[in-house]
């Protein structure tokens, strides 16, 4: 058994290390991550991710991967393998111990059998309206079912004819017999079994019956030996049916599967609903599950997000008993804090604007050297010609006192290279400027006579002759919130039409051709970029993971 350490961080670890000093779970400790495949996972996800083959590693024990593929109307393989790649792009693994609810069906099926034959369980055929007009409501009582009372036999004769496919959809579901007046609506003989003539993604057409997630679940962890049961607080209200289940079935208390809750992950401008994520992909409003405006795992990875940024924010917001919201701002500091020591500084213009330097010799090129990184060793050449490309709002034609940058008669230092002096603007008919003509200084490079001659405004740049164009992406919340910093009940409503800017004219120094998928940037003053796999050799496209301001970190340091 692991060693328990003298000081926990959190509530589960205090529960654990209690369970292990009363002599519970001696085999040690067995979690596991339970993912319904009905759609793809997210940010609230990796949180139990973490928590879960965290706990596992923390105690020198193992964490299992299971699908609790119980509703096959909307379950998918596509599902099943987005998992599998977002618990390993996670950096964790399941070795040898992935499993599915599907697995136990048989199993499951003689434990149904087990409870109808200790009578407490019952075949009923209210309908699915009768069956929630007769559970009650929080201040009344239900009333019992008029099938309640069937004899043993029948129900056994009954259940094993719904196996056999002789009722259709519907019209007969198995239930569990508690208590109808129980305070607790979940105890008020929940159904434990459905009819559902659907084909299973791994079963096909061997059932049609299929168990309920709240039956099949906590059976499924006591099978595979779970010691604790942890998740999200809206199963608090389950625990006790669970504990009845196992109860019933006559598991050990001492060896049995623990359920422990805590609070879910909550961003600000953020969905994580499964249908509403679905409903956003199936209507259209982003392209797909791995749209990068998508909180999904698999969006957040093509975003640029990594999952050191994302492992440690999980750690940071930590566990709780009460839920509560997080701003979203607080995820975006730790993907800066990584990208920051990890990505290389290259030099990209989003808003090109031509400038050429008069006095700099026609057909001349030289390189300017360039540190990649300030964290790390490497350094890159970057071309210099007459002609060049500035951003836009680097240059101000009418520009206040405290303007630094480029304007009629001001100086600037190109990063990593000359000072220029801008001399004359040129402009089309409508009077939109579209050149600068400048003069360099030609002895204000590293090693020059005027080196040292100081300007206040630094501004990026790329060669006009040598750079690529490429494409870049810039996204924004995809969900608005209300006065409060709520997000609406309508939250289809609120859907951002400014989520995503396309910029198709971006010219990035060619330090950056051929560069492969996921490579991640810091466009130098812009933001941090990566690499989409929607490029080409002969396309570079961009995603914008975040800008370089982090709001977070100022709120920290007060």
């Amino acid at each position: 058994m692991a060693e328990i350490n003298a000081v926990t961080s959190n509530f589960i670890q205090n529960e654990i290390n209690d369970d292990l000093k009363n002599g519970k779970y001696s085999d040690g400790i067995h979690t596991r991550f339970p993912p319904e495949p009905n759609g793809y996972l997210h940010v609230g996800h990796a949180k139990s991710i973490c928590l879960n083959f965290g706990i596992a590693k923390q105690y020198g024990g193992m964490c299992n991967l299971r699908f609790d593929d119980t509703n096959p109307t909307k379950e998918d393989v596509e599902y099943v393998d987005s998992i599998q790649e977002d618990v390993k792009w996670l950096g964790f693994t399941w070795d040898d111990r992935k499993y599915y609810a599907s697995d136990y069906f048989p199993k499951l099926y003689e434990f149904a059998v087990e409870l109808i034959k200790r009578g407490k369980a019952f075949v009923d055929d209210l309908s699915a309206d009768e069956i929630r007009e007769y559970r009650g409501t929080l201040t009344e009582a239900g009333k019992e079912s008029p099938y309640r009372n069937r004899s043993v036999e029948e129900n056994l004769d009954l259940f094993t004819r719904m196996k056999n496919g002789e009722f259709a959809d519907g019209a007969k579901v198995l239930r569990a017999k508690i208590d109808m007046a129980s305070p607790n609506i979940t105890l008020r003989d929940p159904i434990i079994y459905r009819i559902a003539h659907v084909a299973h993604h791994r079963t096909g057409d061997e059932w049609c019956i299929y168990p309920m997630y709240d039956f099949a679940h906590p059976l499924s962890d006591a099978i595979e030996n779970i010691t604790h049961s942890i998740c999200t607080l809206e199963f608090e209200e389950h625990r006790p049916f669970y504990d009845w289940l196992l109860d019933s079935l006559g598991f050990d208390v001492n060896t049995r599967p623990r359920q422990i809750e805590f609070a879910r992950l909550n961003l600000t401008n953020t969905v994580t609903s499964k249908r509403k994520l679905r409903q956003l992909v199936e209507e259209g409003y982003v392209s797909g599950w791995d749209d990068p405006r998508m909180p999904t795992i698999s969006g957040l990875r093509r975003r640029g997000y990594t999952p050191e940024a994302i492992r440690n924010f999980c750690r940071e917001v930590g566990v709780a008993k009460a839920n509560s919201l997080v701003d979203y701002a607080m995820l975006e500091h730790f993907v800066r804090d990584d990208l920051n020591n990890n990505a290389d500084r290259i030099m990209a213009v989003l808003r090109p604007l031509k400038v050429t330097l008069t006095n700099y010799p026609e057909g001349q090129k030289e390189y300017m050297l360039a540190d990649n990184s300030p964290f790390r060793e490497g350094h890159r050449f970057v071309p210099f010609t007459r002609t060049l490309f500035i951003e836009q709002d680097d240059f101000m034609e009418d520009a206040p006192k405290k303007f630094f940058r480029l304007k009629p008669g001001g100086e600037v230092r190109l990063k990593h290279g000359y000072i220029i002096k801008c001399d004359e603007v040129v402009k089309d008919e409508a009077g939109n400027v579209v050149e600068l003509l400048c003069s360099y200084d030609p002895d204000s490079k590293t090693g020059g006579a005027t080196a040292n001659r100081k300007v206040k405004g630094t501004i990026h740049w790329v060669s006009a002759g040598d750079a690529l164009t490429a494409e870049a992406r810039l996204y924004d919340f995809l969900i608005e919130t209300d006065e409060n910093g709520d997000v609406p009940a309508d939250f289809l409503a609120a859907v951002n039409e400014k989520s995503l800017e396309v910029l198709t004219n971006v010219k990035v120094e060619p330090a950056a051709y051929l560069t492969a998928q996921g490579t991640h940037y810091q466009f130098l003053r812009t933001g941090y970029f990566v690499v989409d796999k929607d490029s080409t050799p002969d396309h570079l496209v961009f995603n914008r993971v975040a800008g370089l301001k982090d709001s977070w970190a100022k709120v920290q340091k007060g």
